[in-house]
């Protein structure tokens, strides 16, 4: 047995890939991982199973190089797909859990949980008569998702109207990369980018025509919160702005066709419009090659936070049964020469990949001189500090007391006005405070956990007696102080509210154009494409 299992392992990693001076050490450990794997697998008091054995012993071996490097088994292949090209089969919709159900939580727009009249806060009972309760949501996708063309019936409660029964066909699912687009005010057209799969360039080529031809005359693209995707749509998502013929990347790895060159091979849309990029620490990959390109080039001005900070290239390699695995295979530099890669999975501590070292990082200069930073991700030319949320909206949005409001809402409200006029009143503020009256949300501020922390510090010094009643004084004041956090935080409260309700009648235009008031984002955007100096003083102009 462990002589085939050698040679299966020694088939599987191919030792004609290794160099001459690895061969002994490669070779022994694998021996060695064959002998274990024989003793586990006929000694082991229990029973186990073969195939969980090696998957684990290949995830732990992944999991010691970067979070991007993955294997996937044949029944995950549908997965990755979908995280490669955006489609799958199924409803259109997100879900979430609260307590042993789930619930939809945001129908998309033209698919079939939307056109068979779906809305958030709808809790799944069953499909196809089988039971969902104290299903994982992972559980309940599977019984959402099947070949498209395929129909099943979904039993549902809404509030307001009970249990309801919808028939629903699957169908292919491919998600926009450009679920919005539109004049919001001053003739700034506003894109929101969310994915990077297939189509993503043509996606914002068509939206900046569009916008263009509707009056636009200065553009934002919104990059927040996106994680990236293929490293073809960020070049000609970039291309959309500059000249054919601009060099936008250049990915080194460790073999000769890893070292390539990637280029813009289209003709632009515009090549002069403002253009002013939104990032934040969520921006990933493809999102901060095209920010960091358009940067680079002195093309827009980037608002925000520092992105995320990846410049590892993935490549998709094809295995024996089915599986493949997604490796990282070389590292990407945009047009200033700078790698923005923040964590250095080549030195960890404690397992850990720890910050690129401020001692290597080194100082570039965009096209028009100004000077940027590798190592850190992304830098926006305008940094904005946005505010976390208070104690109290945590507590209530972990408990799910906004979603559950938000349904009651809509039970009573058959339509609402437009996203951009829709506020919440004092009546309907005054309402959730009612609905939270026999309602469970504690939580612990920061100054409740720095009091504590001073009773404890003042015990084990031999002041708690001294300074007991000024402690039990301050307990007592914001005790007192937290009962009014509904009323000291209401318009943060009202905000999240406004989301939350919005979304059960304008779905994805709902949430973007409700955002609009209250984001400091968009108020410094709004700002600086007022100010065409102060653009193009940050362009380097």
């Amino acid at each position: 047995m462990k002589k085939y299992i050698y040679l299966l392992l020694i088939g599987v990693f191919g030792l004609f890939a290794f160099k001459a001076e690895d061969y002994f050490e490669i070779s022994k450990n694998l021996d060695i991982f064959a002998e274990v794997y024989k003793e586990v697998n006929t000694t082991y008091v229990d029973e186990v199973k073969p195939g969980e054995l090696i998957r684990a012993a290949i995830d732990g071996m992944l999991k010691s190089l970067d979070p991007y490097t993955n294997f996937y088994s044949e029944a995950q292949a549908e997965d990755y797909r979908y995280q490669v090209t955006g489609t799958y089969a199924g409803i259109g919709s997100t879900i979430r859990t609260i307590d042993d159900y789930v619930y939809i939580e945001s129908p998309v727009e033209g698919f079939p949980a939307h056109k068979a009249g779906l809305l958030p806060g709808d809790k799944i009972l069953a499909v196809d008569g089988e039971d969902m309760k104290g299903k994982k949501s992972s559980e309940v996708t599977e019984y959402l998702k099947g070949k498209a063309g395929t129909s099943f019936e979904l039993t549902l409660e809404r509030m307001g109207e009970g249990k309801l029964t919808k028939s629903i066909t699957r169908e292919k699912i491919k998600i926009k990369n450009v679920p919005y687009q539109g004049i919001i005010e001053d003739e700034i057209g506003y894109i929101k980018l969310t994915g990077f799969t297939p189509n993503a360039g043509k996606e914002v080529r068509d939206a900046v025509i569009d916008l263009k031809g509707k009056g636009a005359k200065k553009l934002v693209l919104d990059l927040r919160n996106n994680g990236g995707g293929l490293l073809h749509e960020a070049i000609n998502i970039v291309n959309v702005f500059v000249p054919r013929g601009e060099t936008i990347v250049i990915t080194r790895g460790k073999f000769e066709e890893d070292n390539r060159s990637y280029k813009t091979l289209n003709s632009p849309v515009d090549i002069e419009i403002p253009l002013v990029i939104l990032i934040n620490g969520n921006s990933a990959s493809a999102s901060e090659i095209v920010s960091g390109a358009l940067q680079d080039l002195d093309r827009a001005v980037l608002v925000g936070r520092n992105s995320f900070g990846k410049g590892l290239v993935q490549t998709t390699k094809r295995l024996t049964y089915n599986t493949s695995m997604k490796i990282t295979t070389a590292k990407y530099y945009i047009p200033s020469g700078r790698l923005i890669q923040r964590l250095d999975y080549g030195n960890k501590v404690n397992g850990r990949a720890i910050a690129v070292a401020d001692s290597t990082k080194r100082a570039f200069k965009t096209r028009n001189g100004r000077a940027v930073t590798d190592g850190e991700g992304i830098q926006p030319d305008i940094k904005i500090d946005v505010a976390k949320y208070s104690e109290v909206a945590q507590a209530l949005l972990r408990n799910n007391h906004v979603f559950q409001f938000a349904n009651e809402y809509r039970s009573k409200n058959d339509e609402t006005v437009e996203p951009m006029q829709f506020d919440i009143t004092e009546s309907v503020y005054d309402a959730f405070k009612t609905y939270l009256t026999d309602k469970k949300y504690a939580y612990t501020t920061r100054t409740e956990k720095d009091i504590e922390d001073l009773e404890k510090q003042a015990k084990k010094d031999n002041y708690f007696d001294l300074l007991s009643a000024e402690i039990e004084r301050l307990n007592t004041a914001m005790a007192s102080t937290k009962k009014n956090d509904l009323v000291n935080h209401k318009e943060e409260l009202k905000e999240i509210l406004e989301y939350e309700i919005i979304k059960r009648y304008y779905f994805e235009r709902g949430r973007v154009e409700i955002s609009f008031d209250n984001d400091p984002d968009w108020a410094r955007v709004k700002e600086l494409l007022s100010d065409n100096a102060k653009y193009n003083t940050l362009i380097g102009k």
